[in-house]
């Protein structure tokens, strides 16, 4: 009784999963969407997309950069945009930060967010005992910090 129990509780979540995000063919995503993708990021390989609730997400790489992602509402416009970079790309104010703040911590990775023109940057910090995922504005503020 409880392996059928268990059974249906996995199908129930893979079916849950595939109803929020769904990989789509290139061929499934509107124009619009493409169109300005295409347009943004004219370099891109590797490019795979999936519906997440209403937005059309698109990883992907471009020129010598790490990964990437975006998420286009169905008119085409892009509301968030997410890049690997190296700690060395951080602005200034937010290395001064984790300078002052997290000198025992060593940069593991970085992204560079911009959620709906608003730029944020989330930082893994590491030593040899802790982790912290750390999200700075533009101007080095602290915004959220989590252990991981």
């Amino acid at each position: 009784m409880n392996s059928k129990i268990a059974l249906i509780g996995i199908v129930i979540s893979i079916f849950s999963a595939n109803v929020y995000s769904q990989d789509l063919a290139p061929s499934q995503v509107p124009s619009l969407v493409t169109n300005k993708f295409k347009q943004t990021f004219p370099n891109a390989t590797d490019v795979e997309w999936e519906l997440k609730g209403s937005l059309y997400n698109v990883e992907f790489e471009e020129g010598n950069s790490d990964d990437q992602e975006a998420w286009f509402d169905g008119t085409g416009k892009m509301v968030k945009h997410k890049m690997e970079i190296s700690g060395k790309m951080l602005p200034e104010t937010v290395k001064a930060t984790i300078k002052k703040d997290f000198s025992e911590y060593a940069i593991d990775d970085a992204e560079k967010i911009t959620n709906n023109g608003v730029v944020t940057y989330k930082v893994e910090l590491e030593n040899f005992t802790q982790e912290w995922k750390v999200t700075f504005d533009s101007n080095g503020k602290v915004l959220e910090k989590k252990n991981d």
